[in-house]
């Protein structure tokens, strides 16, 4: 049988790139005699240049910004045949932070234009997701001071700026926004947003804390981040030729649907498995880790999901 190993990260345990050198293992443990082949993805959050690094080779590039608190950080962004891709997350993701340093309030995007700004000798196509920011790319808006020709926004999802699927409601908790700070935020990103109220319902505008919205303020053009990477790694051939699909991600939820790995995956995909750190929804086939594991998952991940892999191989038809 013929099997695409195809995961996202495993959000604070794990790189795409391990998940799917773990789940290779694990599955081949049960099933020696399978074809397994590894395509590590990312759909424009953390690990998006490392990925596109992996599969298309290219000179990384590194240059010191700010990180969401104003600090100095080493961020990098990659030149491949003629064209800069960024990870926005390298200079205000979330990794970035301690997670009592999260505050919505005082975090900013503006290292994220500096790091678009080195990478302008080339057209430039930048990756959102997983920040710490939820200021609707102000702090990168400031930063940049201009237009950018030739902008690629590559979003992780693919929703509005406002509302309660937009970067405050949809996003904000998880960048240590209180329950009760919520509805100031919004007003904020709300007075933010009447600069241009058509760029701030459409998809992706919400993306990275309102990055999105920011980006295109200076012309960058909206795509799918799955879908540019998926097309850049030969994601659709490579699954049409396989018997079984295996994705993954630390959490499948509602967000899984909107614009992430999974989301891409399951459009190329005639058979799909889906090994996962949690998961909160039923639409999808998927395997908890942490039903499978409880705490192992997070002091032996790579261990935990490959033996997960391989209990769902071992159970195959």
């Amino acid at each position: 049988m013929r099997v695409v190993v195809c995961p996202d990260k495993f959000a604070g345990t794990l790189t795409a790139i391990e998940a799917a050198a773990a789940i290779r293992a694990g599955w081949l443990r049960a099933r020696p005699h399978d074809e397994v082949r590894c395509l590590p993805l990312a759909d424009g959050g953390p690990g998006f240049v490392e990925v596109l690094h992996a599969n298309l080779g290219g000179v990384l590039h590194e240059v010191r910004v700010q990180d969401p608190l104003g600090r100095p950080i080493a961020a990098h962004w990659l030149e491949v045949a003629g064209t800069a891709y960024v990870e926005a997350a390298q200079a205000n993701g979330l990794a970035v932070l301690e997670p009592q340093e999260r505050d919505p309030w005082v975090t900013s995007s503006y290292g994220v234009g500096e790091l678009i700004a080195d990478a302008m000798r080339f057209p430039v196509v930048v990756g959102l997701g997983g920040s710490a920011t939820n200021d609707g790319g102000r702090g990168a808006v400031e930063a940049l001071a201009r237009q950018v020709p030739g902008l690629l926004i590559a979003t992780d999802v693919d929703c509005p700026l406002l509302g309660p699927t937009g970067a405050t409601y949809g996003f904000a908790r998880q960048k240590g926004a209180r329950e009760q700070d919520l509805p100031a935020l919004e007003q904020r990103m709300a007075d933010w947003a009447a600069q241009d109220p058509v760029l701030a319902a459409a998809p992706g505008a919400g993306a990275a804390g309102g990055l999105g919205f920011g980006l295109m303020l200076l012309g960058g053009r909206r795509v799918s981040g799955i879908d540019l990477v998926a097309e850049a790694v030969g994601l659709r051939e490579a699954c049409a030729a396989a018997d079984l699909v295996i994705t993954g991600e630390g959490k499948v939820d509602w967000q899984s649907l909107h614009g992430k790995v999974l989301s891409g995956v399951r459009e190329v995909s005639r058979e799909l498995v889906v090994l996962a750190g949690q998961v909160a929804t039923d639409e999808v086939p998927a395997y908890s880790l942490l039903d499978f594991a409880g705490d192992r998952a997070f002091s032996d991940p790579t261990g935990s999901l490959a033996d997960l892999a391989r209990e769902v191989g071992s159970a195959w038809r």
